[in-house]
């Protein structure tokens, strides 16, 4: 698998419906695609680190902060508190798929270790991808780097491109992406089944919009994707209302300013003006 990519911002092109202020759906490419199907992948405690505690819906964010606070004298001697917290994705898992922050990225490569020789014949049954797990036969550190070997496997025939482009689909095609996240490939059929399926009759409320999604965006995605089936709607359409209320606030500043501006030099003129009737 290639290694991983270095892009930071995926494009989007998005239907958005003024009428009924709604994102019908969004065109995108293999980079975005392989963001949402990673989503699958990772697990709630990571999902919960990446959203924080207090976003996450329900009561998951409780037990993550349980674990944190119990001490590790409650711990098992054979486990520690970082493999819940922090537990190591998936081997392909975010290999080549952006917009996630790179500290919960695998390697495209697993390690693996064991007991250091001569500790008991019973360690030689455990094997782990992680050196800070205790052996359940001794209890030490398996810190011992081994290699694994897999005797079927001969020379490998050349990959193909499409197994380079690592993640999990090619890139060779567009995709249509649901407001509810349902994927499918762009064709004009779906296109009009997708237009009929909501009803829009009125062409001329439709808008093309291209964005560029960040990682920003991508947690929004992450956390929309677990609370609505409407994502594409609630991220890009309440981030354009965000903006504008931004814009707002911001031009009501710079005239405050400016009429703060135009007071002073006004009082500073009659001054200016009251000093020289005086020395008359």
């Amino acid at each position: 698998m290639a290694a991983a990519t270095t892009t930071s911002t995926v494009r989007l092109k998005l239907l958005i419906d003024r009428k009924r202020k709604r994102v019908v759906c969004a065109e995108a490419g293999k980079d975005f695609v392989d963001f949402l199907f990673n989503i699958l992948l990772l697990p709630v405690a990571t999902v919960t680190r990446l959203l924080t505690k207090e976003a996450m819906v329900g009561c998951i964010g409780n037990l993550y902060q349980s674990v944190e606070n119990l001490g590790n004298a409650y711990i098992q001697p054979t486990t520690d508190k970082e493999s819940l917290l922090k537990p190591k994705p998936s081997p392909s898992s975010a290999a080549n798929v952006p917009l996630l922050p790179r500290n919960i990225q695998s390697s495209t490569t697993q390690t693996f270790y064991r007991c250091r020789e001569g500790y008991s014949s019973g360690c030689l049954s455990y094997v782990t991808n992680d050196s800070t797990y205790r052996c359940p036969s001794c209890f030490r550190t398996m810190n011992s780097f081994t290699t694994l070997v897999n005797p079927r496997k001969m020379v490998p025939a050349a990959p193909s491109p499409a197994a380079t482009e690592g993640g999990y689909v090619i890139g060779a095609v567009t995709y249509t992406i649901m407001d509810d996240l349902t994927v499918m490939l762009s064709s004009t059929i779906s296109s009009i089944a997708m237009l009929r399926k909501f009803n829009v009759t009125q062409f001329d409320a439709l808008e093309e919009k291209v964005v560029d999604v960040g990682r920003s965006v991508g947690l929004e995605f992450l956390k929309a994707s677990l609370q609505s089936k409407t994502v594409l709607t609630d991220v890009f359409l309440s981030r354009e209302t965000r903006d504008s209320h931004a814009s707002r606030k911001q031009a009501v500043k710079l005239e405050v300013e400016e009429i703060q501006s135009s007071d002073d030099d006004f009082k500073t003129t009659s001054a200016g003006g009251s000093k020289k009737r005086r020395a008359n």
